[in-house]
């Protein structure tokens, strides 16, 4: 078992969510929050039973961090 950090984003038509620390893209998407944790938790299973331990991205990230920062463009 191995514990995963998991972005969970709001956006105006619902919610998307995304783990860190993985080979390829895995997304889950949802009307709500709950349902789009759901919804990444099971790709996640279907991604690690597909591709194996080489689903991961090692070194995992030990933190993540969300930051607002201005850009020039």
């Amino acid at each position: 078992m191995r514990l995963l950090k998991i972005i969970i984003e709001h956006h105006d038509d619902g919610y998307v969510g995304y783990p860190l620390g993985f080979k390829g893209v895995i997304v889950g998407e949802g009307d709500t929050f709950d349902e789009a944790l759901q919804d990444v938790k099971s790709a996640i299973k279907f991604h690690i039973e597909t591709f194996g331990d080489e689903s991961f991205d090692e070194p995992a990230a030990i933190e993540a961090f969300v930051v607002e920062a201005e850009t020039a463009a």
